[in-house]
C-alpha cells in the first residue's frame, strides 16, 4: 500500500514537472540585454526556441520597448497602432505557437537606424511528432494537438507503469 502511494506521487511530480524542464528561458541578449547597436540575428543564429520557451527583454522601462510585428512590419520597422506594446522593462513572452515571430523596439530611429528587432523561427514543442513536410496546418488546430500528444503520451506511460507496479 506504502509503495502504490509513493508511486502515485512520484508520477504526479512527474507529470506536471516534465513539462516544466523542457521549456528554456531566453534573456534577449544576453547580458547587453535589449538595447541599442547589438546584432539580435547573431545572438538568435546558433539558438533552437521551441513551442512553450520563454523570451525575456531586459531593458531601462521607458527608454525602449518591445513589439511584436508581422514580417513586412519588421522589414519596415513600423508597428501597426494595434499591435501589444510591452514596456515594462522585464518582458516575458511565451512562445505559444510554431513559426517565424519578429520583434521591434517601437522607439522612434531604434530599430531601423540601432538595429532593435529580433526575428527568430519557433519549432514545435520539445517532444512533440513532427508535422509531415507539405502538410496544411492552421495555427488554432496545430497548437492544442502538439500539446496533447505530449500530455496524453506522458498520461499513457503513468498510467501503463501504474499497472505494472500495482
Amino acid at each position: 500500500m506504502a509503495s502504490s502511494n509513493i508511486f502515485f506521487i512520484i508520477a504526479i511530480v512527474a507529470f506536471f514537472a516534465v513539462p516544466s524542464c523542457l521549456a528554456t528561458e531566453f534573456t534577449v541578449g544576453d547580458e547587453k540585454g535589449w538595447s541599442l547597436d547589438f546584432d539580435y540575428q547573431s545572438w538568435a543564429a546558433g539558438k533552437e526556441f521551441h513551442v512553450g520557451d520563454k523570451l525575456v527583454f531586459n531593458y531601462k522601462a521607458g527608454v525602449h520597448n518591445v513589439i511584436g510585428v508581422s514580417g513586412i512590419e519588421f522589414q519596415q520597422c513600423q508597428a501597426s497602432s494595434n499591435n501589444t506594446v510591452r514596456s515594462t522593462g522585464n518582458d516575458v513572452i511565451t512562445l505559444s505557437t510554431p513559426g517565424r515571430k519578429w520583434y521591434i523596439c517601437g522607439v522612434p530611429g531604434h530599430c531601423a537606424a540601432r538595429n532593435m528587432k529580433l526575428n527568430i523561427t519557433v519549432l514545435a514543442q520539445v517532444g512533440s511528432p513532427a508535422t509531415a513536410p507539405g502538410s496544411p496546418t492552421s495555427p488554432s488546430a496545430a497548437t492544442p494537438n502538439v500539446a496533447f500528444s505530449f500530455y496524453g503520451w506522458i498520461a499513457v506511460m503513468v498510467s501503463f507503469i501504474g499497472l505494472v507496479f500495482v
